[in-house]
């Protein structure tokens, strides 16, 4: 037996069996609850418009432990989860159905937010799990369906409509796959908001822009690591 291979498969299957153990970790995150939105004026990272009576703010969440809710490990693949928080203050009912809610990288980078589908491609992509390029017999590739924890995620976390009621608070949490950003991807980038309407279409409210430098600032910073003491 060709010990090459022999060591290829088995990195594969550790590989495997390594992710699956990471999934299964999170499989009792069904029964917890996100903690429900403030006003987003309440955010310290937070764009208000007072003339149109509308806020904005964002809320990341860069380690897992802050959002143990979600089903699967998305941070861990860096995808980021970013909570968007829309007030409406005004008098008038808002539309989402056309907004964009891009991530802009501290060099201008433009990452919209990732569909299920993109999702399901980078978790379970198999190409993700194996450290090296193992040949494999030509066969025809069925793309799988979404994994129904990305779904009942989308439905617990996500927008639950794409209606803002007036005097009313909506949120929903967004992905965004950082993975081909610098470290740390947050800093210097903003969630960058537009294409919001009136329900009647008849105004388009300005664009809205939140840095995320404002959400690093209140974050605890990790401690410095100890020098080292000769005994």
């Amino acid at each position: 037996m060709n010990p090459l291979r022999t060591h290829r498969r088995l990195a594969l299957h550790l590989a495997v069996a390594a992710t699956v153990c990471v999934l299964s970790a999170y499989a009792n995150a069904a029964d917890k609850k996100a903690p429900p939105p403030r006003p987003a004026a309440e955010y310290p990272a937070v764009d208000p418009h007072p003339n149109e009576k509308v806020s904005i703010a964002i809320d990341p969440c860069n380690d897992p432990k802050d959002c143990p809710f979600f089903r699967l490990p998305y941070v861990r693949h860096s995808l980021i989860p970013i909570r968007i928080i829309i007030s409406n203050d005004s008098d008038t009912a808002l539309s989402l159905e056309d907004a964009r809610i891009q991530f802009i990288s501290a060099n201008s980078d433009k990452i919209p937010a990732a569909t299920p589908e993109d999702l399901n491609r980078r978790l379970f992509n198999l190409r993700d799990t194996q450290g090296t390029k193992i040949p494999l017999i030509p066969i025809t590739i069925h793309h799988a369906p979404v994994d129904k924890k990305i779904l009942q995620d989308d439905d617990d976390f996500g927008f639950h409509g794409t209606i803002v009621n007036a005097h009313s608070t909506a949120a929903g949490y967004l992905f965004y796959d950082l993975n081909s950003l610098d470290d740390p991807p947050l800093k210097h980038a903003e969630v960058y908001v537009k294409m919001i309407h009136t329900l009647d279409m008849k105004k388009e409210l300005f664009a809205f822009t939140i840095p995320l430098d404002k959400w690093l600032k209140t974050q605890t910073p990790p401690p410095k690591p100890q020098p080292e003491t000769n005994k």
